[in-house]
C-alpha cells in the first residue's frame, strides 16, 4: 500500500482517480488545487503525487516550484504569483533526481499538454506525463504501479539498503542452535516484533537478517541502527530524520532510517543502551505507528517490522529504573535467546572456515587460507568470551601472520577467560590443547585411534601428548 496525493480541479475526475487507486489498497488523499495540496504536504508525507497542470489558484507547475522551494530549493514564485516559498517543508524535505522530490514520486496529468510544459514538469521532478482522458482504471493503475516501483528501486540504489545477498547467513551444526532455528522458522513469516537476546558477538544481527529473509517483507529494505554507537542527539536524528533548521548545521532536511526502512524490517541493535527520553519516543512510535522528524510537525507512517537486540538484562534494568517496562513488553513479543559460542562448540570450526574465506577476500589474498588440525583443536577448545566477533578477530590476525596459507596454533592470539568464566578455563596453548584432547577422547569413548583421527594427528603423536598431559 502507498500513500498518494491526487490534485485536480475536476471533481468527477478527482473522485474517479481516488476510487480506482483506493480499490487496489492505496491510501488516497484528494485536493482540488495546488494550494490545497501544499496544505496537505505541510502536515504529512506521501509516496506519490499525481497532479493536474491546469488548475485555479495554484497550478501544477506552480505546485512543483513551491515544493522545490520549500524543500530547500530556489523559492521561485509560481506562475499564478500566489505563493512564494519561504517555509521548510516539501514532501520529505529533500530535492532529488527527476521523478521525485525527497523520495516522493511525481506524475503529471493534463489535457492541455505541450512539449514545453512536459519538459518543465520533468525538470521540476515529474517522472511521467499522462494525457486526459484516462482510458481506464487499469491504465491509471499500471502507470502508478510503475512509478511506485521506480521509487522503491531508486531508494534501494541510493541508500544501499537491500538485504546484502553476501551477508552472513545462519548456519549451524550444534544441537544447541535447534531451538533458535525453530523459533526463527515460526516467527519469520509473521510480522510479530522480535527481541533477540544473548551475549555480545553471538550473531544477533545475523539472526535478524535471517528473519527478514524468510519474512513477507524480504524484498523490502533491511535497515539497522546501533543504539550504542551514536550520541543521543545524533541517534534521534538518525532514527527519525530532521527538518532544515532543526539544529545548528541542519542546512537541509534529511530522511531518517525509519523512513528509509518503510515497508521492510527495522533492526534496533543494543536497545538496552537507549536513554529514557528516546525510549519514550520509540514507545510512542511502536504504539501509534507514526512519528515526526526532528524539528518538524508532519507525520510519517512507521510501516516497518521491528526487531530489537540486546546483551543487557532488561528486566533488571526495569527494576533499577533505567529501562521502561512498557517498552520492554512492546519489544519482547517474541524473545529468542542465542547461545554463546562456547555452548555450541560443534559450530566453531565450520564458522571459522566460513569466516576465514571471507577474511581472505577482504585481505586480498589470492590463495585459500586453511586451518591445520592442531589449530582446529585449539579453536574448538577455547572459551571465546567474545563469541563470534572474537573468533573473527583472532582469525584475521592469524590469516595475516601465516605465510604458507595454513593457520597453525602459533598464529592464533587466544582469548583469556572473562570475569564471568571459571578460573580453571584454559588460557594457554598447552591448556587448550590438553582440553581439546580430553574432549576428543570423551567424544570417542576413549578409543585412541578414532581420537587421533578426530584430532587430525598420528596415533604415535597422540600417545606422546597423552603422556605429556597425564591423560594416559
Amino acid at each position: 500500500m502507498a500513500t498518494i496525493l491526487v490534485v485536480d480541479d475536476e471533481e468527477g475526475l478527482r473522485e474517479f482517480i481516488g476510487e480506482a487507486l483506493t480499490d487496489v489498497g492505496h491510501a488516497v488523499t484528494l485536493a482540488s488545487d495546488g494550494q490545497g495540496a501544499l496544505e496537505q504536504l505541510r502536515t504529512r508525507a506521501f509516496d506519490l503525487l499525481l497532479t493536474d497542470l491546469k488548475m485555479p489558484r495554484l497550478d501544477g507547475l506552480g505546485l512543483l516550484r513551491a515544493i522545490h522551494g520549500e524543500a530547500g530549493g530556489t523559492g521561485e514564485t509560481g506562475p499564478t504569483g500566489e505563493i512564494r516559498s519561504t517555509g521548510e517543508i516539501g514532501p520529505t524535505g529533500e530535492a532529488g533526481p527527476a521523478g521525485e522530490i525527497g523520495g516522493m514520486e511525481i506524475l503529471v496529468l493534463t489535457a492541455h499538454g505541450t512539449v514545453e510544459s512536459a519538459v518543465e514538469a520533468m525538470k521540476l521532478g515529474a517522472s511521467d506525463y499522462l494525457q486526459k482522458p484516462i482510458h481506464s482504471p487499469a491504465e491509471l493503475r499500471r502507470v502508478v504501479a510503475k512509478a511506485l516501483e521506480h521509487r522503491r528501486l531508486r531508494t534501494f540504489r541510493e541508500h544501499s539498503l537491500r538485504t546484502d545477498p553476501g551477508a552472513p547467513k545462519l548456519r549451524f551444526e550444534d544441537p544447541a542452535m535447534d531451538p533458535v532455528a525453530e523459533a526463527i522458522g515460526k516467527v519469520a513469516p509473521t510480522l510479530a516484533t522480535v527481541l533477540l537476546l544473548g551475549e555480545s558477538g553471538t550473531g544477533k544481527e545475523v539472526a535478524a537478517r535471517e528473519i527478514h529473509r524468510a519474512s513477507p517483507r524480504a524484498e523490502a529494505p533491511f535497515v539497522a541502527i546501533n543504539c550504542a554507537a551514536l550520541s543521543d542527539h545524533l541517534l534521534e536524528s538518525e532514527l527519525f530524520g530532521h527538518e532544515r533548521g532543526a539544529f545548528t548545521g541542519a542546512d537541509r532536511a534529511r530522511r531518517g532510517r525509519l523512513e528509509l526502512a518503510s515497508g521492510g524490517t527495522f533492526f534496533l541493535d543494543e536497545i538496552g543502551e537507549l536513554k529514557l527520553e528516546l525510549q519514550a519516543k520509540l514507545l510512542r512510535v511502536l504504539q501509534e505507528k507514526r512519528y515526526e522528524r526532528l524539528g518538524g510537525s508532519r507525520t510519517f507512517d512507521a510501516d516497518v517490522r521491528w526487531i530489537a537486540a540486546t546483551n543487557r538484562d532488561l528486566p533488571a534494568m526495569i527494576d533499577n529504573g533505567t529501562f521502561r517496562g512498557d517498552l520492554y513488553h512492546r519489544l519482547a513479543v517474541f524473545p529468542i535467546h542465542l547461545p554463546a559460542l562456547r555452548q555450541r562448540r560443534r559450530d566453531i570450526v565450520p564458522l571459522a572456515e566460513t569466516l576465514l574465506e571471507r577474511i581472505r577476500g577482504d585481505l586480498g589474498r589470492p590463495a585459500p587460507v586453511s586451518l591445520s588440525p592442531a589449530a582446529r583443536a585449539v579453536l574448538e577448545a577455547a572459551p571465546w568470551p567474545g563469541n563470534i566477533r572474537e573468533l573473527s578477530n583472532a582469525l584475521e590476525r592469524a590469516a595475516i601472520l601465516c605465510d604458507d596459507h595454513v593457520v597453525e596454533p602459533r598464529h592464533l592470539a587466544m582469548p583469556s577467560a572473562s570475569p564471568g568464566e571459571s578460573e580453571a578455563a584454559p588460557t594457554t596453548l598447552a591448556e587448550i590443547e590438553r582440553e581439546a584432547i580430553q574432549r576428543a577422547l570423551a567424544d570417542e569413548g576413549g578409543h585412541r585411534k578414532r581420537t587421533a583421527q578426530r584430532l587430525g594427528i598420528g596415533l604415535r603423536t597422540l600417545y606422546e601428548k597423552l603422556s605429556r598431559y597425564g591423560l594416559g
